[in-house]
């Protein structure tokens, strides 16, 4: 027993550490910034396709067609969102690296953007339709603004920011102003040869990285770190490997969510808003596995997908009133997705007997929805709805009114029942850890 609470404890230092990490909390804590804008794109495209749309919205039916007029609102929307979404990505985990680092304000945003901007080109080569090529300068292509510039976008936030706060405190570097001059115009001095000297050195090493490989560094990221990444998440053995470390953190009392967000958050919401993106483009949507894909499937109820625990407890359990007490207390949460309660109230944490289950249901119903959208059954999902959404609800919003995927989440709630009744059964012939 001791040895297991000295691993436990090990790994909850571990924890502290991953989660303390300056740079990874920075990626964690923009990225909660961002959810308004994905879910804001989101629902614009939703309303642009099944409200605004006169082939198979709302605005098909006679008296409504006016409702077409508001269709580019709702893609001016999602163009503002989604189309920018690393713009703002950078600028925001730019902030938040500067309060690392004790910078106050935004201007450490504005460093890490204008470093990004410098190392991407500002050359387009448009292919007309006769297949010739057009050089058109001064711009900023798409790919560079939307998810695609992502994990680029991340680097050169962190490095740019960390470079900016080590030269701002070079006092050889900082120009003293006269005690006359107002505090707000001395800072912004003070802030001069750090911000030229950084984002000097960032452009300089974009440039020569072009020279020496005749790639730009966005197409090194791209092809060598996220898309290789994004096609190990969008396969179902690395989406349920993911989903099986954040299990067993959580049997051992540590947050699982929280130790696989730094990966898990820039892929999958990367991924729905590609989704979003081809919707409104009336294009194909490319990924199965985004972040809903995860809420709906394999985390309904919660982690574990506790949802089933609970049906199955209500079900079965007459004789443990503590664990009947616990479900009706956790099922309010539960339905928007929230089990803390049931997780260290029951506990499921470091219980043999219900650990099985709760790291085996979800990688079940992960692996059904997976074959469910993948034969087409199920919709994907091109919607970012909120995580609290309650299921069913959410599989409906999160495709767009598709009922393949509330009845794959039906489905799957009752394999979640099934696959928990005997180890509850087992459970309530055990003793009470404190008696009533």
């Amino acid at each position: 027993m001791k040895k297991g609470q000295k691993f436990v404890s090990a790994m909850n230092k571990f924890a502290a550490v991953i989660n303390g990490n300056k740079y990874i909390s920075s990626i964690k804590d923009a990225f909660y910034s961002l959810i308004p804008i994905i879910i804001t794109g989101a629902f614009a495209t939703l309303f642009s396709s099944m409200v605004f749309d006169d082939k198979q919205g709302l605005a098909q039916i006679n008296g409504l067609h006016w409702l077409v007029n508001l269709q580019p609102i709702a893609n001016g929307i999602n163009y503002a969102t989604l189309s920018f979404f690393t713009i703002y990505a950078v600028f925001i985990i730019g902030i938040e690296m500067g309060k690392k680092n004790n910078l106050k304000g935004y201007f450490p945003g504005i460093i890490a953007l204008m470093s990004y901007v410098s190392v991407n080109p500002s050359v387009y080569n448009f292919i007309t339709a006769k297949k010739q090529t057009i050089q058109v300068t001064d711009v900023f292509a798409k790919q560079y603004t939307d998810t695609k510039g992502l994990f680029l976008g991340m680097l050169i936030a962190i490095l740019s920011v960390q470079l900016y706060a080590w030269l701002s405190k070079q006092k050889a570097l900082q120009l003293k102003m006269p005690d006359s001059v107002p505090s707000n115009v001395s800072r912004s001095f003070s802030a001069l040869f750090p911000t030229m000297i950084t984002v000097a050195i960032i452009s300089a090493v974009g440039v020569i990285i072009t020279l020496i490989t005749h790639m730009s560094l966005f197409d090194i990221i791209y092809s060598l770190v996220q898309k290789p990444l994004q096609n190990v998440v969008q396969g179902l053995p690395g989406i349920l490997l993911l989903m099986l470390v954040a299990q067993l953190f959580w049997i051992i009392g540590i947050h699982g969510n929280q130790m696989i967000k730094p990966i898990r958050e820039p892929l999958l919401i990367a991924a729905i808003a590609a989704n979003t993106e081809a919707h409104a483009a009336g294009k194909p949507l490319p990924n199965i596995i985004t972040m809903p894909f995860w809420d709906m499937y394999m985390s309904m109820g919660g982690s574990g997908v506790t949802i089933g625990l609970l049906i199955a407890i209500f079900l079965v359990t007459k004789k443990r009133a503590d664990i009947k007490a616990i479900a009706k207390l956790s099922l309010a949460p539960g339905i928007f997705n929230i089990n803390e309660p049931v997780i260290f109230g029951l506990p499921i944490v470091l219980n043999p007997i219900l650990a099985i289950p709760f790291i085996v249901t979800p990688l079940v119903t992960g692996t059904i929805g997976y074959f469910a959208t993948a034969t087409g059954f199920a919709a994907r999902a091109y919607v970012y709805t909120p995580w609290p959404t309650p299921p069913l609800i959410s599989g409906f919003l999160a495709t767009g009114g598709n009922w393949g995927a509330v009845i794959t989440q039906a489905v799957c709630i009752v394999v979640a029942v099934l696959i928990y009744l005997p180890f509850v059964k087992i459970s309530e012939t055990q003793k009470p850890s404190v008696e009533n």
